[in-house]
């Protein structure tokens, strides 16, 4: 019999042994303690290192974990164990059992996963994220509950949440809201005790799968019907959901950033004219681009060239969004098209980004797994500076497309992914990150100030 120390030495050490066997570290810690390996593991070590059942430490009974410590596995088994009230089904078949909280419902689509520390609100509301449930790294979930404030758009575009342990109760003074309650009546489903760090393993290594989260109300799961479901939704290739998060008529933008003890205040004095093209824009972005002296008028995704150009401009912002870049540049990039040949100066952030790069000769293509997170590092290609941003996208723009006159701006530290270009010869720009974080870092609120610093000298 070997130890569970002379195991992990064979098969490559503890993450490596999580990974083979779709568990968590944590779990292989409590082998540790026990010095043994439960029997459900046996076969995944065998096959990964050619070891015996003789050579499987039986050890003492290892200690009996609390549910918030033993998330639930993906499994086999048709029917939910003991405890569990929701399901989180894979496209290919793979069923993750856990305690639902939320609305009871079901939701489709596709499956991502969230790095941030802070911020789950703001996430949850980010209208980028439509057609994705979200997987948060991060697991105490809900300890600040929800407020009015910290919306970034009206409805929630998310389609479900998955997290570790069971959110918590509000422990924030801003809090107005416990997290479930808010779910609730924006009908989001969510589910707990999952082992999200085994989810987020299999997404970065395979890629974000199609899923469907399940907390029905009558208890009763229909496993087949749930992975046809899950199997045959298209995922977000192809997709345009820009539609579906803009805003439906034209409007002013008058608020401005956050402040301690006052919330949001009104922006100050607005000098430059610009309009906003609302491809699902954050409301923390209208509220960078007033607090830097912008008059902000916010116009509808399919808004086409004369429709921004009727409200003259001093300059055009671009929103984020969500869905597939070239599926919504089908309308998007004609208007941008026109823009650019009025030339009025242009800014771009995330889908605004990949649509200026369409509208300028690039193609664009779906990451495998994303940028998701408050922590994710990109270098300026000038000045050799690092911020770490903010970011939500599955898109990007593919240096090898662009076109003469069209620079490399920003790259991704992670995976040298494009995050930024400039035209040379038109005043236009734009960043793949968020630069208005929320949540997340403030390293780089200068690009509103930069866009503000082109519309001026366009003017003189």
């Amino acid at each position: 019999m070997r130890s569970v120390e002379d195991i992990l030495s064979l098969i490559g050490g503890a993450d490596a042994a999580a990974q083979k066997c779709g568990i968590g570290t944590e779990a292989v810690r409590k082998w540790r303690q026990s010095r043994a390996i439960p029997p459900k593991h046996w076969p995944a070590i065998i096959a990964a290192t050619g070891l015996t059942l003789a050579d499987m430490p039986i050890g003492t009974t290892a200690p009996t974990l609390t549910e918030a410590e033993s998330p639930m596995q993906a499994d086999t088994q048709e029917q939910p164990p003991a405890g569990a009230t929701a399901a989180l089904v894979l496209g290919d078949g793979s069923v993750f059992w856990g305690i639902g909280f939320g609305a009871r419902t079901s939701s489709v689509g596709e499956i991502c996963f969230n790095t941030g520390m802070t911020g789950y609100q703001e996430t949850l509301t980010d209208p980028s994220y439509a057609g994705q449930i979200i997987t948060f790294t991060f697991p105490h979930i809900g300890n600040v509950g929800a407020n009015p404030e910290d919306s970034e758009s009206i409805t929630p575009a998310a389609r479900g949440l998955v997290v570790k342990l069971d959110i918590t109760e509000p422990a924030n003074y801003r809090a107005t809201r416990h997290l479930d309650d808010w779910l609730k009546s924006y009908g989001i489903p969510g589910i707990a005790g999952i082992d999200t760090r085994a989810l987020t393993l299999r997404i970065r290594d395979g890629g974000a799968p199609n899923g469907v989260l399940a907390f029905p109300a009558d208890g009763k799961f229909d496993l087949a019907a749930l992975r046809a479901q899950a199997a045959g939704w298209p995922g977000l290739e192809g997709m345009d959901l820009a539609k579906d998060v803009s805003c439906r008529q034209s409007y002013n933008w008058t608020e401005g950033l956050w402040s301690w003890g006052t919330g949001h205040d009104k922006a100050p004095a607005r000098k430059h004219k610009v309009v906003a093209v609302d491809y699902g824009a954050k409301q923390n972005i209208l509220r960078c681009l007033a607090d830097a002296g912008c008059d902000v008028t916010v116009v509808p995704a399919t808004a086409t060239a004369e429709d921004i150009l009727s409200h003259n401009p001093d300059g055009v912002f671009l929103s984020n969004g969500p869905g597939d870049p070239a599926a919504t540049g089908t309308y998007a990039v004609p208007a941008i098209q026109g823009v650019l040949a009025a030339e009025k100066p242009v800014f771009g952030i995330c889908l605004g980004h990949q649509l200026l790069a369409l509208a300028l000769g690039a193609k664009t293509y779906k990451l495998e797994r994303g940028h998701r997170g408050a922590n994710q590092p990109v270098q300026d290609m000038a000045t050799g500076k690092v911020e770490i941003t903010s970011q939500n996208h599955g898109f990007a723009v593919d240096d090898a497309s662009l076109p003469e006159g069209v620079t490399v701006t920003h790259r991704s530290l992670f995976d040298g992914s494009n995050e930024g270009i400039a035209a040379v010869n038109k005043r236009a720009f734009s960043v793949q990150y968020h630069p208005e974080a929320s949540p997340g870092p403030s390293d780089s609120h200068y690009l509103f100030h930069r866009f503000v610093e082109m519309i001026e000298k366009q003017k003189a």
